[in-house]
């Protein structure tokens, strides 16, 4: 097994690039915990404040879609209702995540929601 962290940590810290790590709340191979784990574990200079931050509703079409912690280019998204094929089980709102990351728009604090 490899373990990409490192490249994840140095691509946080020198690079700008937006981060985003999703993961189904209905996933029973590959669990939303141990990407939370590995995500709260990536030793980068911001750590402290992303592990410090609180999960904010993420809401799509009114609907409370999942849940995000994110802290500037780091992203953790948790969908609810979705396993390990999250576009096949929430295609609306995989498609809303996929809408967001590419126009890096994350407002997740006000009460506007993002149209899939």
């Amino acid at each position: 097994m490899l373990n990409l962290m490192p490249q994840i940590a140095d691509m946080l810290d020198n690079s700008g690039i937006e981060i985003l790590v999703y993961s189904g709340d209905q996933d029973f191979s590959v669990n939303w915990k141990g990407g939370e784990a590995w995500t709260l574990a990536t030793k980068w200079s911001n750590q402290e404040e992303f592990n410090n931050t609180d999960y904010s509703d993420w809401v799509v079409n009114g609907h409370a879609a999942g849940a995000m912690r994110q802290f500037e280019n780091f992203h953790f998204l948790r969908f609810h209702d979705a396993g390990h094929m999250v576009p096949m089980d929430q295609p609306g709102y995989a498609l809303a995540m996929l809408s967001a990351f590419i126009a890096n728009d994350w407002n997740l604090a006000s009460d506007e929601t993002i149209v899939a």
